[in-house]
């Protein structure tokens, strides 16, 4: 562990170094680039357990700052979130969309690619270097742009990507010094990282994360937490479930090891999201200690619900820009009448729209993390987010599929993929955290 945290350190020093302007002037950022990439792929394996014994650690409770307060909207990358996306997008392209259609067809999250994106080193962007991670300052718009980014390659495998992420951020953002130091260094763990889900939805029409069914009834020091949630990510792979229940004073989330007695689940697949291996958890009189929930009076359930917007906002942009990009050069290519089918208005000004509404996704969600990240505000940003983004994803997708014609109908083409999955953020809660 103690080699993690200092190869952790040792990445994010050299990041800093490679990102700074000087290193351009005496030409070192190539080098150093290659340093920190290379070191990633090394430090950051996967093996495969199922079951893990976690340890009780001491630690104090680390909370990463907010940015300075500009007082602008700022809309560029810096150098830092540059490098990020470059190296995401080659990896959404050359290893995420190739694998994708079949990931879906056969409802599996490929295990192959699960380990090349461990080698990424995502999850140390959500925990802190207290405890092996490389995170320093909280930055919900760089996690947006890693949901955009791989989403982009596809939005199913990158909702699996990203679930062991959105617990990490949870724990960092709220969780206790014993609920940090027990879990956070498991999931930067060089031999084998851990793998964590939430369970958010509940099965049942007109779902109200404010009105939960499961519920968790304290009992002396221990909590009896009884339920069903549904549409729960990467359910068969976690080791760790962080769920949210009712309890006399207000809504909490408990951190539920897998395996635990009286804890269950059944692959239920959905519409979309196949890939991600989507299923319902059963929760039977399931005990766990009063320490099991997580954060104290700090954690806020509308911030909690907040966050999980945007990350859905993120990779519905991500995927709608996709759809957008698979399009315009099909419309180029394909002739009705002797001519590209793009050179008549209804065509041409349908693209030009779809443009729009992508772009107005990605300002609206970039609005609403950047507020965040400066400590202010952001509920209305998140949620004014939320209702474009559901909109316009489902409308997006559907233009994509009606502009392809007889083509989009079929899965010759992914954008039939993409629009069944587009159509998930318009449902679901929770579920993912930036």
């Amino acid at each position: 562990m103690a080699r993690a945290r200092l190869q952790a350190l040792g990445l994010s020093v050299l990041n800093r170094i490679s990102s700074s302007s000087w290193a351009d002037r005496i030409g070192i950022r190539q080098p150093m680039q290659r340093v920190i990439y290379w070191g990633s792929r090394e430090g950051f394996r996967l093996s495969s357990t199922k079951l893990r014994h976690f340890q009780n650690r001491s630690g104090s409770r680390t909370r990463l700052s907010t940015t300075p307060l500009q007082g602008l909207f700022d809309l560029s990358l810096d150098e830092e979130q540059q490098q990020i996306t470059d190296m995401l997008k080659h990896f959404a392209e050359e290893q995420l969309r190739p694998v994708a259609h079949e990931a879906d067809e056969a409802g599996r999250f490929p295990e192959t690619l699960r380990e090349a994106a461990t080698e990424l080193g995502l999850i140390h962007y959500a925990v802190s270097e207290a405890y092996g991670g490389i995170a320093t300052v909280s930055s919900a718009q760089t996690q947006a742009l890693i949901a955009e980014t791989l989403a982009h390659g596809d939005f199913s495998l990158t909702a699996a990507l990203l679930a062991s992420v959105s617990v990490a951020n949870a724990l960092t953002r709220w969780g206790n010094a014993d609920q940090q130091a027990r879990y956070l260094p498991e999931f930067v763990s060089e031999e084998n990282p851990l793998r964590a889900t939430m369970a958010i939805m509940e099965p049942g029409a007109l779902f109200n994360p404010f009105k939960l069914v499961t519920t968790a009834i304290l009992s002396g020091n221990q909590y009896h937490i009884n339920g069903h949630k549904a549409l729960v990510l990467d359910a068969q792979s976690a080791e760790l479930f962080l769920v949210a229940a009712q309890t006399s004073d207000g809504i909490g989330l408990f951190l539920i090891d897998g395996g635990h007695q009286g804890l269950s689940w059944k692959p239920a697949q959905a519409m979309g999201l196949k890939a991600a291996e989507t299923a319902e958890l059963i929760l039977n009189d399931v005990v766990v200690p009063a320490s099991a929930r997580l954060g104290d009076e700090e954690f806020s359930w509308q911030n909690f619900l907040d966050f999980g917007s945007l990350a859905w906002c993120a990779m519905a942009t991500g995927c709608a820009q996709a759809v957008l990009d698979y399009t315009i050069p099909y419309c180029n290519e394909r002739t009705a009448f002797g001519e590209p089918i793009s050179h008549r208005q209804g065509v041409a000004f349908l693209i030009a729209q779809m443009a729009i509404e992508v772009e107005s996704m990605r300002l609206m969600t970039w609005r609403a993390t950047t507020r965040a990240d400066q400590g202010l505000s952001f509920q209305r940003e998140a949620y004014l987010a939320r209702m474009f983004c559901s909109e316009k994803a489902m409308w997006v997708g559907t233009q994509g599929v009606q502009l392809l014609g007889g083509h989009g109908f079929t899965k010759e083409h992914p954008v039939e993929r993409w629009y069944r999955d587009l159509r998930s953020v318009a449902v679901l809660w929770g579920g993912q955290h930036l």
